[in-house]
């Protein structure tokens, strides 16, 4: 493999050798093998509600190591056995260069302002969504819910940005953005549940020494599998650190994937994921004008629609096989009345509508391909004899926007990336490990991954933790209704549901991909975080 090296403005303090003498005999320990941090200071201002902010924006990597990593070496191996894999260390030799950019106010002291950690999903994606679309000083112009014409893209202020509330730091999940992986088995080092949860609380550890933010009030904020990866990370901080937080913040959430509208036929006799997209089929629906007979506004029918899905659509689904003709016929017209789908096909669909299956076929008849991150987008279809929906249109229509805006932006006003490639996913789903392992066990559940008992323990071993959930109607990827009820099903003490709250929005997966919903969206994050930061109450 070809070894990346990295300058080093600044070496932190955790990274340099204990030991100055090398001849010593004496353990010392062992520097960074593949990766040197490296970070570039600059300054800017943005404007936000009319007032402007002088920042200082630093973005560099920070170097992390895996759970089995032992920075102190171990006698060395006998030069027979070709089964050590570790050259003489202790555990694991892989590591990560995780990238980042964060956001200091100007002017202010370290720890004298609250700090969010935010992060997308994916897994494997990098953070150049939440960066250039919801909360960097800077954001790219893209179409409402059509595809954004090509270059060149609109990087403009970003009046919505949080820096006025909070500092800010955008992390790239390993192998992604400008970071790479390196060493023997690095992606069973890194790419799993668990795995990518410790590399990102070892590099939220070394942050907090780096700038000395130990004491500054703490917030995450994830998006789609971001969600997953905070339920284990806010667990894990507080676990294995004693870093409690003030916050999280999730955005488009799924803690279970059971319950994912994505393929559930593979699953059968697991009836909630077409249960939980049924209020999503309908907003899509009503947005495209297909509803049969209603003229109504989206949110009242959203609550008629929540309330059939889990009262009679959810007995008729049980029922199985036992589930009477003229009951079937009757849940038919009405999942029609609520999906626009004709009552012929959610018959032979056998009542379960998939969500690739509904992308492809709510527009079918006009060759017309629905959006799965945000459904009010449209495309042509790819395939018009496939059962599925062939690509997202959403994800075409603004994807180019994004990463050309951030390579723009990375290297003429961050002055960072150089002539490195910037990755917006690590493509590593041939490697990725679903299996988690749940507080209190030693070893992997063998199930679909499921981190609502990480969110638990976490909110009752720090009953002071605030969680807001984010979703917008349009998204079938992780749809609103799904959070909604992971959060309602939470194995936590009654009291502790008060600590959570929520916030709908017109819009998709990513709800600032819409105008009126980033305005929104940011009002609702800067108060949770004046509202939780706990500065007012120190003397």
């Amino acid at each position: 493999m070809k070894r990346l090296l990295l300058a080093c403005a600044v070496l932190p303090l955790c990274l340099a050798p204990a030991f100055a003498d090398d001849k010593s005999d004496e353990p010392r320990l062992i520097t960074d093998k593949y990766f040197k941090p490296e970070e570039v200071r600059t300054t800017g201002s943005v404007t936000i509600g009319g007032n402007r902010i002088d920042y200082q924006a630093v973005a560099g990597t920070l170097v992390v190591h895996p759970r089995d990593w032992d920075d102190v070496p171990k006698p060395a191996a006998d030069k027979g056995d070709k089964d050590d894999k570790s050259d003489g260390e202790g555990g694991s030799d892989a590591e990560a260069a995780m990238s980042y950019v964060a956001y200091f106010k100007a002017g202010t002291a370290p720890g004298s302002r609250p700090v969010t950690f935010i992060f997308n999903g994916g897994p494997g994606s990098a953070t150049v969504w939440l960066h250039m679309g919801a909360f960097g000083p800077k954001r790219v112009v893209t179409s409402e819910d059509s595809h954004t014409p090509a270059a060149p893209y609109g990087i403009v202020n970003n009046d919505e940005s949080i820096l006025d509330v909070t500092d800010m730091v955008f992390i790239d999940a390993p192998g992604t953005g400008f970071g790479r992986i390196a060493g023997k088995e690095k992606e069973d080092a890194f790419y799993s549940v668990d795995a990518d949860a410790y590399a990102f609380s070892e590099f939220i550890s070394q942050f907090l020494t780096k700038f000395s933010l130990w004491n500054a009030p703490k917030y995450l904020f994830g998006e789609s599998y971001g969600t997953t990866r905070a339920a284990v990370l806010v667990n894990m901080l507080q676990d294995e650190r004693d870093i409690d937080f003030n916050g999280v913040m999730m955005l488009s959430q799924i803690l279970n994937f059971d319950l994912s509208p994505d393929g559930p036929s593979s699953n059968p006799g697991v009836d909630l994921p077409y249960q939980l997209a049924l209020p999503t089929y309908a907003a899509t629906a009503w947005y495209h004008k297909l509803l049969p007979d209603y003229q109504g506004d989206v949110r009242t029918l959203l609550d008629e629609v929540e309330q059939f899905a889990l009262t009679d659509y959810a007995l008729a689904l049980q029922a199985g096989a036992d589930l009477p003709e003229d009951r079937r016929n009757a849940v038919a017209e009405q999942l029609h009345r609520y999906t626009g789908l004709p009552v012929a096909y959610i018959l032979k669909a056998n009542l379960r509508i998939e969500g690739g299956v509904f992308e492809k076929n709510l527009q079918d008849a006009t060759g017309i391909t629905t959006g799965r991150l945000d459904t009010r987008f449209s495309g042509p279809t790819i395939d018009p004899l496939s059962k599925d929906a062939d690509y997202d249109p959403q994800s075409a229509a603004i994807s180019s926007a994004y990463v050309s805006a951030f390579n723009h932006y990375a290297r003429t006003e961050l002055k960072f990336g150089g002539d490195r490639r910037y990755k917006p996913s690590a493509g590593l789903w041939r490697f990725w490990n679903f299996q988690h392992t749940p507080p209190g066990d030693d070893r992997p559940a063998q199930q679909a991954a499921n981190v609502m008992p990480d969110l638990a323990v976490a909110m009752k071993t720090n009953p002071t933790l605030h969680v807001q959930l984010h979703a917008g109607y349009y998204d079938l990827a992780t749809p609103y209704f799904e959070g909604v009820y992971e959060m309602k099903h939470l194995a936590i003490p009654k009291e502790l549901q008060g600590n959570i709250e929520y916030k709908f929005y017109d819009s998709g997966h990513m709800v600032y991909a819409h105008e009126d919903s980033m305005k929104i969206l940011h009002d609702t994050v800067a108060e949770f975080v004046t509202r939780t930061d706990n500065l007012t109450v120190q003397p």
